[in-house]
């Protein structure tokens, strides 16, 4: 029923919608600090639903097809964000059963064992042994961090406290937060140089996400231009391919970016950026602002109702 909902709802031609996909991590198994990340297992379960409904194409091969006015019925394409090494390690393989196609977008600052300041912050608050923390100067006082429901409050609340800081304060503040937990803290999240590589080798889409994933509406525009810029240039110089495809960190319009980012990404090459807006593609549809969707849902119902929503 749902298969063909969205054939009548996403019809091939003229009058094609894309539906974009967005995924951050895959995780090994579930992580009770954040138990709606999907595992192994769920992503598993989604890409099955997935490719029943969809006709999924690589993003490069679909913005192409969208614009002549090409794409088949069903249109989706599947992207993630940052460059987690987990997108490697745990995702690849369940794309590749199903014969599946995704873009990621790297934010190559991090490869080859940096980390983003939201994981530092959660890997943090993970490995401490202390059940309070002082968070006094972002104004929150004292946190408590001795389970697993205090640990996610505090997350919550320092994640939201710190996110739109300038970067040099908010790496002050990532740093404090970390100074507070005294634990020791990973250093293989992320992606190496080579596992993108692998990546691209074995099919997968690379896409740019800047350098160090600063919000661009809060960054100078010389300085996000350069992110934008780097970003790009690193891969290509990476993979000896041209980067067609970006995405705006965060990716909300307004609150992430603005209009002048598009610009930028658009006077410096890109055939196309993606957002985190809500929505579909369609042939008319602005390509320096795509929108993304994933809906959250647990069962396979509604989660399909939820993302045939989506195409209205």
């Amino acid at each position: 029923m749902l298969r063909s909902a969205f054939s009548v709802a996403s019809p091939a031609g003229e009058r094609a919608r894309l539906s974009i996909l967005i995924f951050h991590r895959v995780l090994a198994e579930r992580d009770q600090l954040f138990p709606n990340e999907p595992d192994v297992a769920r992503f598993d379960e989604i890409m099955r639903w997935v490719k029943h409904w969809f006709n999924v194409l690589p993003l490069e091969e679909a913005g192409a097809r969208l614009k002549c006015g090409n794409l088949p019925a069903r249109a989706a394409s599947i992207t993630f964000d940052d460059g987690y090494a987990d997108n490697l390690i745990n995702a690849t393989p369940v794309l590749i059963e199903h014969d599946l196609h995704a873009t990621f977008f790297i934010a190559t600052g991090f490869l080859d064992g940096g980390r983003m300041w939201n994981d530092s912050v959660i890997e943090s608050i993970r490995c401490t042994d202390q059940t309070i923390i002082d968070a006094c100067f972002l104004g929150l006082g004292h946190l408590s961090v001795g389970g697993t429901n205090d640990k996610q409050t505090a997350l919550a609340r320092l994640t939201t406290a710190i996110k739109h800081l300038p970067g040099e304060q908010r790496s002050i503040a990532v740093t404090r937060v970390a100074e507070s937990c005294q634990a020791k803290l990973p250093d293989d999240l992320m992606l190496t140089s080579n596992q993108v590589k692998e990546l691209r080798n074995m099919g997968m889409g690379i896409g740019a996400h800047t350098v160090n994933h600063p919000i661009l509406a809060m960054t100078e525009n010389d300085i996000a231009r350069q992110e934008i810029a780097d970003g790009r240039d690193f891969l290509e110089g990476l993979l000896g391919e041209r980067i067609g495809l970006f995405a705006y960190p965060n990716g909300r319009i307004a609150n992430d970016y603005t209009q002048a980012h598009a610009d930028m990404v658009k006077k410096l090459g890109f055939d196309a950026a993606l957002t985190t807006q809500w929505g579909v593609s369609r042939t008319n549809s602005d390509f320096y602002h795509l929108p993304r969707f994933t809906p959250w849902d647990r069962t396979r119902t509604r989660f399909g109702l939820r993302l045939l929503l989506n195409t209205r």
